[in-house]
């Protein structure tokens, strides 16, 4: 195996693990804030969920990443280290200041980048480009509509429950913390996947691009790695900055997520994650009353949502430049 692809399958398997750290605040953060279970048990279960996942749902986003964004023919290795080590950046800057950012964003930022420098914009897909950009900036507001809706629907449903139906909210949140982490190993794991198989054609290891069994397993490994250390920084951000979470907004939060999140996957679509789970606890908030959220919080993730891709873009740009 060439040097520059086990350095490639290292960075892509340290970027999945950091996005483990990452999102794992997005799956468990409402299950915590709002005292339905343990940290620990939250962080393990989800874990285990996470390496699951990928075995199970297909590849359609790793396909999305590995060849729909940009010609075969402009991809090199430079290309592809230069925008995981971005992305990698990126990942430790916003985690360590406490920001919810999108890995996917920051990833798909860093090829842009790199490939501008290395072949210029004209071997970008547009088509390709389009449904990326399309899952990744439509998502969050689907997640803010969605959250709002579902949980009116569910208000209206138990209007005349008694106050035992707050069992249900805490209890059922298992349930939908599981199918969350199931559509967020789905969606994440793929864009490793994608990434080192794309490696693997580039070297000539393999000679089209399918995803080994291989590839899976170890992006499923790095994932649900990161996802049982869990990143606190971010927890905390996710589960009190916006409001005070009490069982049904967890409830109603994981679910129109993980709605949300599972269909984006089985389609191709990358999304973020990070910006779903945050905008769908907005919605779900603003459906009891509109000041309940503190939207000021919510300003410091929509400029990070922002930023992102440009930032990750001049990022790899630079990072390219000095590897050749």
């Amino acid at each position: 195996m060439p040097d520059a692809l086990v350095i490639l399958i290292i960075l892509a398997v340290l970027f999945d693990f950091l996005n483990g750290i990452h999102d794992s605040s997005n799956i468990v953060a409402t299950m915590i804030a709002s005292r339905a279970f343990e940290p620990r048990l939250a962080l393990g279960a989800t874990a285990v969920a996470h390496f699951v996942a990928p075995f199970l749902f297909g590849v359609a986003v790793a396909k999305t990443i590995g060849h729909e964004i940009v010609a075969a023919q402009a991809i090199t290795m430079q290309v592809i280290i230069a925008a995981l080590l971005s992305a990698i950046a990126w990942n430790l800057i916003t985690w360590f200041f406490g920001i919810p950012s999108s890995s996917s964003h920051a990833l798909i930022g860093g090829i842009l980048g790199a490939v501008a420098v290395s072949a210029g914009l004209s071997v970008v897909k547009l088509d390709g480009l389009v449904k990326v950009f399309s899952a990744l900036f439509a998502s969050p507001v689907v997640g803010l509509v969605g959250g709002f809706l579902f949980a009116r629907l569910v208000f209206a449903l138990a209007a005349n429950a008694s106050p035992r139906i707050n069992w249900f909210f805490k209890r059922a949140q298992l349930v939908t913390a599981l199918a969350l982490a199931f559509s967020h190993g789905t969606n994440d794991a793929q864009k490793t996947m994608g990434i080192i198989t794309l490696g693997l054609v580039v070297t000539g290891s393999l000679s089209s691009f399918a995803v080994p069994l291989w590839v899976v397993a170890i992006s499923a490994g790095a994932i649900a790695l990161g996802t049982a250390l869990g990143g606190w920084r971010l927890i905390r951000t996710l589960g009190g900055r916006f409001y005070k979470l009490k069982p049904v907004d967890g409830f109603n939060a994981q679910a129109t997520s993980t709605i949300i999140i599972l269909a984006a996957s089985l389609f191709g679509g990358p999304v973020s994650t990070t910006h779903v789970v945050s905008t769908a606890i907005m919605g779900v908030g603003a459906a009891e009353r509109l000041n309940k959220v503190r939207w000021g919080a919510a300003g410091e993730i929509l400029i990070a949502w922002l930023i992102t891709i440009p930032a990750t873009a001049l990022a790899a740009a630079g990072i390219y430049w000095l590897l050749v």
